[in-house]
């Protein structure tokens, strides 16, 4: 019976270990192919938005543009400035897309199911009995939200140490003014998600999904949610926030100084961050896999999930390419005096309601 149990738990292990490995590789390709064609899709966006064709030289549609692209960017010279910290200098971009990737390996994108006959044991199966819990999500942590911000919040030093460690001005004023307005509007992205939290009275991004199968967050929390988005467009580096990149003064900001595939990290990390964010706010706001209406079926989860975080990633598009890029003293001063007071406000709404209710 002993060796029954030792064998049963070795079993369980290396079951958790091989859907580990699985499901991580099954998220790097997932997300570089996003990174890949979202590069596409914002350049056909912004061309129809400026009646124009976009590519469709390179494959149908131009649907191979992305490859080309990545081909360039492989061979490219790698050109470095001189006097520069060579150390900091390759990290800052791999920091910026190791980041992006790490953030969204707590986002469920489906209801966890239980495969059956495995016979689990220990925590793997305390919430299948008889079975091993499959998660929809790399690591399934209760405080998932909360590693979301704090993984997040790392995206800034690989933005400083690229300005810092090449050595050059321009980089460094664009690498001080992304230090400032990421910790700006970070606070008020944390403010936006708490009032869901409390909603929910959990930090598990799957509880807070299930906890909206009658009504929708968003529909509670609409100001949170406006807030979140706006303050999420910012975190991004996105228009009309992506003062560290503004050519018109500071060339193109903190990754000035990196070409090839180096700059080709920090721009991947850049649409990266896009689909996170957007998968946040699908999770937290509109339900996760839910269907949008009811009599839609549920258990087309995934397919619910990608098409609303579609829809969010069009919308920062759409975003980009209509409103001009604020001044930098008025995007502090949106962010300190605006969205800070808008989220405490919210806050506090939604404290008394849970209270009262």
């Amino acid at each position: 019976m002993g060796g029954w149990r030792v064998s049963t738990a070795a079993t369980s292990v290396l079951l958790a270990v091989v859907v580990a490995v699985v499901k991580g590789v099954l998220i790097i390709f997932v997300l570089m192919t996003a990174f890949a064609y979202l590069t596409l899709a914002e350049r056909k966006v912004s061309a129809r938005i400026q009646l124009r064709y976009g590519p469709n030289r390179v494959g149908p549609f131009g649907f191979l543009q992305p490859a080309a692209d990545g081909v360039k960017l492989f061979t490219k010279e790698k050109v470095a400035p001189e006097g520069r910290d060579n150390f900091l200098y390759l990290l800052a971009p791999a920091l910026a897309a190791c980041a992006a990737l790490f953030a969204f390996s707590v986002i469920p994108i489906n209801q966890t199911i239980c495969i059956a006959g495995t016979h689990g044991a220990g925590p793997l199966s305390a919430s299948c009995p008889g079975g091993y819990p499959l998660h929809w999500d790399l690591a399934h942590l209760n405080i998932g939200l909360l590693f979301i911000l704090a993984i997040t919040s790392l995206g800034v030093y690989s933005i400083f140490l690229g300005g810092w460690a090449s050595n050059s001005k321009y980089p460094l004023l664009g690498a001080l003014r992304s230090s400032a307005q990421l910790i700006s509007y970070e606070m008020a992205v944390s403010f936006a998600l708490i009032g869901p939290v409390l909603l929910a009275g959990s930090l598990n991004l799957e509880t807070i999904v299930n906890q909206q199968h009658s009504l929708w967050f968003v529909f509670l929390q609409p100001m949170g949610f406006l807030l979140y988005f706006t303050g999420a467009l910012a975190e991004t580096n996105r228009l009309p926030f992506d003062l560290p990149e503004a050519e018109a003064e500071l060339v193109a900001g903190y990754h000035t100084e990196y070409s090839g595939m180096r700059f080709g990290l920090f721009f991947m990390a850049e649409y990266i961050n896009m689909v996170t964010v957007c998968s946040i706010a699908t999770v937290v706001f509109l339900g996760g896999w839910m269907a949008p209406f009811f009599f839609l079926p549920n258990w087309l989860g995934p397919i619910w999930f990608v098409a609303k975080v579609g829809l969010l990633l069009f919308v920062m598009m759409w975003v980009r390419w209509t409103f001009p890029r604020l001044r930098y003293d008025r995007l502090m001063q949106f962010g300190w005096k605006v969205l800070l007071p808008l989220g405490l406000a919210n806050l506090m709404l939604t404290s008394v309601f849970v209270a009262l209710r």
